[in-house]
């Protein structure tokens, strides 16, 4: 026996409990990990099916092959290395992106959804065709647009980062990311212009705004922010993007190469 001392007295400690202890809490992590086991019954695998098809095709594509959301047909997801990470993905959502939890359904539902998704992994994906290489010097030169967007910390920083963007996006959907911008513009963008009394007009995106004031950052890269009483006028485009279509600057090749270059851009094991 030995005494641990708290502030007011000391707490006397039976070392024989030290066994028992350790038996308990192995116990308690058995059925936490058995908490995450995947169902694989039939039944179950097609109840995933139809909750997926429900709550999660819209981005990730009715077969799993991606969209606004990263494709699925991967043996190694990045938010989930493993079923535990995978199921807390589905019910909680990730932080700081469009991803939303699922806190509707059950937490079975949320392992049928699980098992599913994982079952997609032995789907084999499409080959992406063009030349990485050759897009890459597309996105430096012809493209420019190493000017608005960084890969790895290079770059402008009016577009989005595309260090991983491969991770992110499907090839479908940079595809028309790239020949129509404004066809699906991310909720969390929100161009703004606005007119002062003096009659200046300021565009740009929206950093921030309350019932007094709006802050935004114009496409210079120049931050403003204005009370409300001194604007004439308040202008919210949605839907709108600074981005210009390349349908027409790219060859159909081109536009192959840029996209098989951004689909490799992914995050370093």
């Amino acid at each position: 026996m030995f005494q641990l001392f708290s502030w007011f007295r000391p707490i006397t400690f039976d070392m024989r409990l030290l066994p028992l202890l350790l038996f308990c809490f192995a116990v308690w992590a058995g059925e936490s990990k058995e908490k995450t086991k995947l169902p694989s019954r039939r039944s179950d695998l097609e109840r995933g099916e139809k909750l997926y098809q429900g709550h999660c095709a819209l981005c990730h594509g009715t077969r799993g092959d991606g969209g606004r959301g990263p494709s699925l047909l991967r043996r190694r997801l990045t938010r989930a290395s493993d079923d535990a990470a995978l199921v807390k993905v589905i019910e909680e959502g990730i932080n700081g992106t469009e991803m939303p939890g699922a806190s509707q359904m059950s937490p079975r539902e949320h392992r049928q959804v699980a098992a599913y998704v994982r079952s997609l992994s032995r789907v084999p994906a499409t080959p992406v065709p063009g030349d990485p290489k050759r897009g890459e010097q597309l996105y430096l030169g012809k493209g420019e647009c190493a000017g608005c967007h960084a890969i790895n910390g290079k770059g402008g920083t009016l577009g989005p980062e595309l260090s991983d963007v491969g991770d992110r996006r499907s090839s479908a959907y940079l595809r028309a990311s790239i020949t129509d911008p404004e066809a699906d513009v991310p909720r969390s963008f929100l161009q703004v212009r606005v007119v002062a009394k003096s009659g200046r007009t300021i565009t740009g995106e929206r950093l921030n705004e309350d019932s007094f004031s709006i802050q935004l950052r114009d496409y210079s890269g120049n931050l403003h922010s204005f009370l409300k009483q001194d604007l004439a006028e308040i202008h919210r485009d949605r839907g709108k993007s600074p981005m210009p279509s390349y349908k027409d600057k790219f060859t159909g090749t081109e536009l192959d190469d840029l996209i098989a270059y951004l689909v490799s851009l992914r995050e370093a094991k």
